[in-house]
């Protein structure tokens, strides 16, 4: 099952975003509104604002896919998970009481006048599996090659390591850097037995992207991303919007089509949206899914971008 969104300047059989999505039933298979490139012009930028979203495993559902720039948030390790899992919640109890996607646990600390180990936090357990190392490779071997830009990805410590090993196996065609750290203030803490997460990113070593820029020249990147956790997220594993905006900025051009193969509730393909890129992700899970579509489906403003080098000659005239 597929989702679609488009906006002026998509090819055809994609409705305007903020419009509603239609099931691939509905549509040519050979008629994908992905293949939209920037086009810089005498008005700026054309952006490309087009989304598809897929309901499925990324091997069923995106195998065929190439995209410009590939930005995601896979599953951490099957340790990971199982920490998060099994450690309290620092700072309050959290709703959803009854539901048994909660973990119900003593805090083991006093609150409320309670003693020590009878304060009951509800936490959101989180519903899908961690990732081994031979799922990294997996995917890597695959995406690798599928991907004209920048390979970015956020783990956790324990992949991280794997993530950048099996990146540096295509070598010959890809350049790996150190891990950067996200670091999120209020969450990841020392007291809940977390850390930063680790990005892991990776370019072509050769050529340029279409806009003329060589992948050696690209420019100044941060060394690292300090940015505070949302708060209320409906997906329990969801980075922070302003953290998949900056990713986006810093790593494609406004008409690049960012892949996400674990969309989830679709931070990244919103993400892509806000910053003038297309979109095109998978999720497994059917209500997750439809978050996500729920999500992107919902009306934005693009941001106006204009040639530079054009503005600053006609502030010249």
């Amino acid at each position: 099952m597929a989702w679609w969104s488009g906006s002026p300047g998509a090819t055809t059989h994609a409705v305007p975003s903020g419009g509603r999505g239609r099931s691939r039933g509905d549509e040519d298979d050979d008629a994908l509104p992905f293949d939209v490139l920037a086009r810089a012009g005498s008005q700026g930028v054309c952006m490309n604002t087009t989304v598809r979203l897929e309901l499925g495993r990324w091997q069923d559902t995106l195998a065929d896919v190439e995209c410009d720039a590939l930005i995601t948030d896979c599953p951490y390790s099957a340790r990971t998970h199982g920490g998060h899992d099994g450690a309290p919640t620092v700072g309050g109890k959290r709703s959803g009481v009854g539901d048994p996607r909660y973990e119900t646990y003593n805090s083991g600390s006093a609150k409320a006048g309670k003693t020590k180990g009878e304060w009951t936090v509800e936490r959101r357990a989180i519903d899908y599996a961690g990732w081994h190392p031979e799922d990294v490779r997996e995917f890597v071997d695959h995406f690798a090659p599928r991907t004209r830009g920048w390979f970015v990805t956020i783990s956790d410590h324990a992949l991280a390591r794997t993530w950048d090993e099996c990146l540096a196996a295509h070598a010959h065609d890809r350049y790996v850097f150190a891990p950067l750290p996200w670091f999120a203030p209020g969450s990841r803490v020392r007291l809940a037995g977390d850390g930063p997460s680790w990005i892991v990113v990776a370019r072509p070593r050769t050529g340029e992207h279409r806009d003329g820029t060589k992948w050696s020249k690209w420019g100044t990147l941060p060394g690292g991303y300090n940015i505070t956790s949302d708060r209320g997220s409906p997906v329990v594993g969801a980075k922070p919007i302003d953290l998949m905006r900056a990713l986006v900025r810093d790593y494609s051009r406004p008409g690049d089509v960012i892949c996400d193969p674990c969309a989830g509730g679709g931070t990244t393909g919103r993400a892509a949206q806000l910053e003038g890129r297309g979109f095109i992700g998978a999720e497994t899970d059917p209500d997750t899914f439809a978050k996500a579509q729920e999500r992107l489906a919902q009306p934005f403003t693009a941001p106006l971008l204009i040639d530079t080098e054009e503005a600053e000659q006609g502030a010249l005239l």
